[in-house]
C-alpha cells in the first residue's frame, strides 16, 4: 500500500518511542517507522505507483506549508485492522485535514479509516494490556508543534519512503 505521509520531527518520534516503553506487552513501532498518514493511495507495481504519484501530485498541487500539533496521548480501543488497543499521539491540524479531504476527492477513502472517520495520529504501539494503555492515555504531554514543509510518498510493503515533495507543491 502506498500512502502520502507528513514528515515527522525527531521530537515526535522520540516521544513515541519513550511512551512505548510504558507498554511492554504491546508491539511498539520500531525506530524510524513512525508515520503520520495524510492519505492511503493504493497499491501495485512500479508502473501503478507512477500513476498513483502523478494523480496525487495533481490533487495536492498548490498546497502550502501548514501547521501540525501533537496534543496528547489517545487510543483506539478497537482497531479497524490489527491488534487492539492502538495507543497514539493525537494530531490537530486544519491544514492536514484539508489535504486529506482533497486527496479523498481523487482517491476513494478507506472504509472506517478515512474520509469522515479520519483521525490524524502517530501510532505509539498496538495490542498489549488495555489497563496500561488507559494509564498512558491519562498522562499529559507537552504539545509539539511544527510546520509541514515536506510530504513523503511511502511504500508500506517495503517500509520506506519512495519520493519527497517540498511544499508549496
Amino acid at each position: 500500500m502506498y500512502s502520502l505521509n507528513v514528515s515527522l520531527p525527531s521530537a515526535v518520534t522520540s516521544l513515541a518511542g519513550e511512551l512505548a516503553r510504558d507498554l511492554p506487552l504491546a508491539a511498539a513501532r520500531p525506530r524510524g517507522e513512525h508515520t503520520l498518514v495524510a492519505k492511503r493511495l493504493g497499491s501495485g507495481d512500479h508502473a501503478a505507483y507512477a500513476r498513483i504519484e502523478a494523480r496525487a501530485r495533481d490533487a495536492f498541487r498548490g498546497t502550502d506549508p501548514f501547521a501540525v500539533r501533537v496534543t496528547g496521548v489517545e487510543q483506539f480501543e478497537t482497531a479497524v485492522t490489527g491488534p487492539s488497543p492502538v495507543v497514539y499521539l493525537a494530531v490537530e491540524s486544519p491544514g492536514l485535514r484539508a489535504l486529506h479531504d482533497r486527496l479523498c476527492e481523487g482517491f476513494d477513502p478507506v472504509d472506517g479509516m478515512e474520509g469522515e472517520a479520519y483521525v490524524p495520529h502517530v501510532t505509539v504501539a498496538r495490542g498489549g494490556d488495555p489497563a496500561a494503555a488507559d494509564r498512558l492515555c491519562a498522562r499529559e504531554i507537552e504539545p509539539i508543534e511544527w510546520n509541514v514543509e515536506e510530504l513523503r510518498f511511502h511504500d508500506a510493503e517495503r517500509g520506506q519512503s519512495v519520493t519527497r515533495v517540498s511544499l508549496p507543491a
